[in-house]
């Protein structure tokens, strides 16, 4: 199958880029806080060893980096048993989905993807000429149904943010495989997968093993959540050749660092290690989970390093007690609140909070 027809070497005029009043992060009244549980950031330290590959990689940062990655690369490619060729890196997930975008809309079209997710997909879209079709979600999660009628001869993406960001909610594999069925094979079909690692639902798909399936799928990894290598910025897609090879054409020459890199290395030989720590969080999710539930909220059952808290018009006054309490959170005005499973006491700060405005919950 070729994707020559969306992966044209045409650059885009870039238009203005605006974002939306009710997307807008909106900042607590406190602007330094002692927990930051607003940017889904893991809160564990790096481990001791890969610390360690960066002070002896920053020895050598008057060079510049490996431009092609090898080493990374052939460690990805082993960790999950995909072709090097298959690959393409970026600066996290979300700068090699720009690149994809930069490819697949520079000769015009749309991207389709569910509302509200990634806050990151309509700005991606818009400063890489393309047109944003937004699905609303239902009961919290994506409404693939509704997606599939979405597509149209103008359609050049799908985006499938799997669990979601910012409701923490999954597809599971028979609706996704469905929903794979109905969509074009000439569509690219992106399961950006940030959060995987925090998955347990054994029903969510993985989405390289679909990938291995479908041609026109396209999975985004990231070493930012799990791996907890957010202030480095690396993550990296897996997709077939010719999609792989157009992504990393749009990419910037040296634009992972070789700490990046070597953190990222580190990391997979670390794998065992961090995953406990994986494990860790996602108790800790469940007891906060089971905390709110008991305190009478609405809370959708979340698959991520976070939860989702439907406040609506309560929102802000939720977000701004907890800036005053130490705790930073993701505030969504008119809708909701998404918060990091951080340290322990911060998620009871939440809890605490959280229980008084139980009533105000959508």
């Amino acid at each position: 199958m070729s994707f020559s027809l969306f992966f044209v070497a045409a650059t885009p005029v870039l238009p203005r880029v605006s974002t939306p009043a009710s997307r807008r992060f909106r900042a607590g009244k406190v602007p330094m806080t002692p927990y930051g549980l607003s940017a889904n950031e893991n809160p564990y330290a790096p481990l001791p060893s890969v610390r360690q590959v960066v002070a002896d990689t920053a020895a050598q940062m008057n060079r510049y980096p490996d431009r092609l990655g090898t080493a990374v690369t052939e460690a990805v490619a082993a960790r999950f048993a995909v072709p090097a060729s298959h690959l393409a890196f970026g600066a996290g997930s979300v700068g090699v989905l720009l690149h994809l975008l930069h490819s697949a809309l520079a000769g015009g079209g749309n991207a389709v993807y569910a509302w509200p997710s990634f806050e990151a997909y309509p700005h991606l879209t818009q400063v890489c000429g393309g047109a944003s079709v937004r699905v609303p979600l239902r009961e919290d999660t994506h409404d693939l149904d509704a997606m599939a009628d979405a597509v149209t001869d103008d359609t050049r993406v799908v985006v499938v943010c799997n669990p979601n960001n910012p409701t923490g909610t999954v597809v599971r594999r028979a609706a996704l495989e469905r929903f794979l069925d109905r969509v074009p094979e000439r569509v690219l079909v992106v399961l950006d997968e940030a959060y995987r690692e925090f998955v347990r639902d054994i029903d969510v798909p993985d989405g390289i093993d679909l990938y291995r399936e479908r041609p026109n799928v396209v999975v985004l990894r990231t070493f930012s959540k799990a791996y907890g290598l957010a202030g480095l910025r690396i993550g990296f897609a897996v997709a077939r050749a010719p999609v792989a090879e157009a992504i990393r054409a749009r990419a910037v020459p040296f634009g992972i660092g070789s700490a990046a890199q070597a953190a990222a290395v580190a990391s997979l030989d670390a794998e065992d290690e961090l995953l406990e720590r994986v494990a860790a969080l996602v108790k800790e999710r469940d007891r906060v989970e089971n905390g709110l539930r008991d305190a009478g909220l609405r809370v959708p059952p979340s698959q991520a390093n976070f939860v989702w808290l439907p406040f609506g018009a309560g929102t802000e006054a939720f977000a701004d007690e907890c800036a005053e309490q130490g705790v930073a959170v993701r505030a969504f005005p008119g809708e909701g609140a998404r918060v990091t499973i951080g340290e322990v006491a911060a998620n009871d700060i939440v809890l605490r909070i959280a229980a008084a405005h139980g009533g105000r919950a959508g």
